[in-house]
């Protein structure tokens, strides 16, 4: 699997979670992991979550930490990644709700699912085949469905399908044939090859089930209709509190993998969220203390840079982890009001990186990063455009230089947009102080609660916005096309995840060919062409390749991350002591 992600999008010590998608996972380092109590089932574990969710509509879902917990709780796929922590393991496919992980033809260009027998929702009623086209079907209907992933749109053999909202008999009855029904088999019809369709299913919820009888378009945001070993106790989210996920009674174990996909542990989860600058930093510091029910938590909140010498030493230190994250964290131009590459490349030149990530935590929390290509991406490599630029200090005058070239008035007026936190408020200040010795006015937007959201607005006035990204799973394909192609995310009422309203045909055209390459080299050669092009415009400013820190309680059990979690902890393994 690739972070946000797929799998782009969370409070952090880096900013907010690189909450876009879900990512591949990375080698713990330093600290300890799990508890040596051996996982068994029963007692309360408590989630603490110090950010808000976008929604919890499986279509929606595109935080990577979401997409990975979710996946272990209450929303099953027709495959799904592992609880290994195997790189090559945990990024192949296992069958979930299917037989087996799809049979593919037609040289990738067809695949077919069969749901196995027994599998249901929390309502009693079996999960169907037709449930699984119209969870595919809600993708397409974008000015509702709105921030999930968006793959589909682009494979699916289907024309000027609105969505089932909207959609004339005509229209979804071509939809029905593109993805057909026979009895308990999905049959996919794409319009070119997909080979990796099944890593694609595995990692987003873009083709999950979903009960067409349960949905109510924009209005079914928060409710939740769980196939998975739990289910949310009254049936709603809230957004602004969480809820507590209970035994689903219709989940049957036989129909599942539970050593594989989801132990299941505790029989109840108090999922505990607090939105506010503050909750993450507050949260750490209860598992520092380790009393009361503190014990059996954790936390999806970064360690604070300000924390990293407690939790680096004894006695905390044996619950304290250390992982390589698959995430890299980057600024978008919005290319609707910087129009002059001129003045994007001065900013790019001036960035002060090396401020930037000293004022998050150092190298404890970040590295420097020269793509938005994370490394751990298959077909990673440098963007020439930002070797030697984008990991100092920064050049001012070279900046100032190119503005004379563009033939601005100094200073040019900025408005730099980002998820606000105390630690993103000082760093954030560095960026400032860098290009405002450099001929800009930077005026810096924190944003709250729903940020992606914000930025995603054709009419936002930000000029340069800060984003993380995750490869969806391993796949340069699961990166830029996502966040530079404009044909799938650019609609009259967003820009999808394309934040910076980034239009190019002849990126488009380098996309394309990456599509319908005849292997993996040769898709990876172009997708680093589609790289380089995007540097040689200047389309964006690498920032940093993101580290993660977490804590636990002393009771919590199975601690530990892997590929399929996005590197946050794996909730499919964790469970609570009972001694």
């Amino acid at each position: 699997m690739g972070k946000k992600l797929k799998r782009a999008l969370a409070a952090s010590s880096a900013l907010a979670l690189s909450l876009g998608l879900v990512a591949c996972g990375g080698d713990s380092g330093g600290g300890g992991s799990a508890n040596n109590d051996p996982g068994v089932k029963g007692g309360t574990l408590n989630y603490l979550q110090s950010f808000l969710y976008e929604s919890s509509d499986p279509q929606r879902i595109y935080y990577g930490v979401q997409l990975a917990q979710w996946r272990r709780t209450v929303y099953r796929g027709l495959v799904a990644f592992p609880m290994s922590e195997d790189p090559v393991e945990g990024t192949t496919p296992v069958a979930d709700l299917a037989t087996d992980t799809g049979t593919a033809s037609e040289g990738g260009k067809v695949w077919k699912f069969t749901l196995k027998d027994g599998v249901k929702w929390e309502d009693g009623t079996d999960i169907t085949c037709e449930d699984v086209q119209y969870g595919t079907s809600r993708v397409f209907a974008n000015d509702v469905i709105i921030g999930g992933p968006n793959y589909t749109l682009s494979y699916i053999d289907v024309k000027d399908y609105p969505g089932p909202y909207k959609a004339t008999p005509a229209q979804q009855a071509a939809f029905e044939k593109a993805v057909s029904c026979d009895g308990k088999t999905v049959t996919f019809h794409f319009n070119k090859p997909w080979a990796d369709f099944n890593q694609a299913a595995a990692g987003m919820m873009m083709v999950d089930p979903y009960k067409k009888s349960f949905d109510q378009g924009d209005r079914s945001k928060w409710k939740v209709l769980s196939n998975g070993p739990y289910k949310v106790e009254g049936g709603n989210w809230d957004k602004n509190k969480g809820a507590t996920l209970v035994r689903n009674e219709n989940y049957d174990p036989a129909t599942d993998n539970p050593d594989q996909l989801r132990k299941a542990l505790p029989d109840k989860i108090n999922w505990v969220i607090n939105g506010s600058d503050t909750a993450g930093e507050l949260f750490n510091d209860r598992l520092i203390q380790d009393a009361g029910e503190d014990q059996y938590a954790i936390t999806s909140a970064r360690v604070t840079p300000q924390q990293l010498p407690k939790v680096t030493q004894e006695p905390v230190k044996s619950r304290y982890l250390n992982v390589v994250s698959p995430f890299t964290d980057y600024l978008v131009f919005n290319h609707k009001k910087l129009t002059d590459p001129k003045i994007r490349e001065a900013l790019a030149v001036s960035v002060n990186t090396e401020g930037y990530i000293k004022a998050n935590g150092g190298d404890l929390v970040m590295e420097h990063a020269d793509s938005i290509v994370n490394p751990g991406t298959a077909g990673y490599k440098a963007n020439d455009a930002f070797k030697g630029v984008t990991d100092g200090s920064g050049d001012p005058e070279a900046a100032k230089a190119l503005l004379k070239e563009a033939g601005v008035k100094m200073p040019y007026a900025i408005k730099l947009s980002y998820p606000k936190t105390p630690t993103a408020d000082k760093s954030m200040a560095i960026l400032q102080e860098s290009w405002n010795k450099a001929g800009f006015k930077v005026t810096l937007d924190g944003q709250g609660d729903t940020y992606y959201d914000v930025i995603a607005q054709p009419d936002k006035d930000s000029d340069l916005m800060w984003a993380g990204w995750g490869s969806d799973w391993p796949s340069m394909m699961t990166v830029i096309p996502p966040l530079f192609d404009s044909r799938p995310n650019i609609s009259k009422t967003t820009c999808g995840n394309d934040y910076g309203c980034y239009e190019s045909d002849e990126l488009n055209a380098i996309i394309d060919e990456a599509a319908n390459a005849a292997n993996v080299e040769d898709q990876q050669a172009k997708m680093q062409e589609a790289d380089a092009f995007l540097g040689s415009e200047y389309a964006y400013i690498p920032l940093d390749n993101q580290k993660f820190n977490w804590l636990r309680g002393s009771k919590v059990t199975g601690f530990t991350t892997t590929p399929a979690s996005s590197s946050y902890p794996e909730l499919g393994l964790i469970g609570v002591s009972q001694k």
